[in-house]
């Protein structure tokens, strides 16, 4: 293993986000989004099963065994914790590993707006940070949970798969609980976390009708709920939700996350000028007028209420794009390469701003 965490420890080194291992290939590493291969000694496969029979845990190995692949956390004293996922391909063994860094960012070392404190401190209902993969979900809600650690008397606990980010009692209170560890299941878990006395539940990723079932009952009965879900854009967050459900369960569902949301945020990571990376934020809050289209079905109208909301705390991602470019973070090519409509944000450097969100609305 010596050589392993000596890898391990490079990617920490070289600011790497990810590492991906596999049998007959260089060892590849994620450097700000764009994959590596490092000199190391090339995989063989009796190294890689030693690794992967060494570093996964006893709880974990009868689910790898099963399923052959499985999630879990790898903490090398040190070194640092990975959230780590041990898959096959071509029944061969494979690693990936995100690096998961001990202290929690601050909001204004993540570039996040000051509207998510104001969010996290909501006394109830279901937050949402969305976004792809790797596009830094978990560090938002980390973020968010940090700061009510740090400012409010609260109990929370999370259910996780793996736990990454791993937070020290402050003002608040917090357990965290590991599936297949502390959990059986996310079912198992959430059948009895509202038992536990929380006042905040953070849920590491929404990912099926028991989960958000769950979500909503606690949000019903006055808990505040954190969560991930895959999505690209915060209005199509509402549509996949209610694609949980079977279609005769989504009119009383849909009513009841109108009833129960607070708000969706969702992210995309865009480069900047200098060096690194920077979120590009989509924030959806749910202000009578999206509680509205959400309980009538007119979810299409959704993109138009968050771009006039901007006085509420909205913005759509064209409008993050725009300020970012304003602020002098990003240059306005990378904007328009990350942009779902190039062509409007394109018009707004010019000096061109139409008015169609408010006709789509009336």
């Amino acid at each position: 293993m010596e050589l392993f965490h000596r890898i391990l420890q490079t990617a920490v080194d070289g600011g790497a986000s990810d590492v991906h291992v596999k049998i007959g290939g260089p060892i590849i590493f994620r450097i700000n989004r764009q994959l590596v291969a490092i000199e190391a000694p090339t995989p063989s496969e009796e190294w890689v099963n030693k690794v992967v029979e060494t570093m996964v845990p006893k709880h974990a190995k009868k689910r790898l065994d099963a399923d052959r692949e499985v999630d879990f956390s790898y903490a090398v004293s040190g070194i640092g914790r990975f959230r780590t996922n041990v898959f096959q391909q071509k029944g061969q063994w494979c690693l990936a590993l995100r690096y998961v860094k001990v202290k929690v960012p601050s909001f204004e070392e993540l570039g996040l707006l000051p509207v998510l404190k104001t969010l996290a401190e909501s006394p109830r209902g279901i937050l949402l940070v969305a976004g792809s993969t790797g596009c830094g979900k978990s560090t938002t809600l980390a973020a968010m949970i940090e700061h009510i650690n740090a400012n409010f008397k609260k109990h929370i606990v999370t259910l996780e798969d793996p736990i990454e980010y791993v937070f020290d009692d402050n003002q608040s209170v917090i357990e965290q609980r590991e599936i297949g560890l502390d959990s059986l299941s996310f079912s198992m878990g959430l059948k009895h976390i509202l038992r536990q006395d929380p006042d905040i539940i953070m849920i590491g990723e929404m990912r099926d009708a028991i989960s958000f079932m769950a979500a909503m009952n606690a949000a019903d009965t006055g808990h505040l709920v954190l969560s991930t879900i895959h999505t690209t854009n915060a209005s199509q967050s509402i549509g996949r939700i209610l694609d949980f459900f079977k279609p005769d369960e989504r009119d009383q569902m849909r009513r009841q996350l109108a009833a129960t949301l607070q708000a969706v945020v969702c992210q995309r990571m865009v480069n900047k000028i200098t060096s690194g990376m920077t979120p590009s934020l989509e924030i959806m809050i749910n202000t009578p007028t999206v509680r509205k289209l959400i309980e009538e079905n007119r979810t299409e109208k959704l993109p138009a209420a968050i771009e006039i909301g901007t006085d509420e705390g909205m913005q759509n991602f064209n409008q993050a794009l725009f300020n970012l470019v304003k602020q002098g973070k990003i240059s306005e090519r990378e904007a328009l390469a990350k942009s779902s409509n190039p062509q409007a944000l394109e018009m707004n450097f010019k000096g061109i701003f139409l008015d169609e969100a408010r006709r789509i609305l009336t």
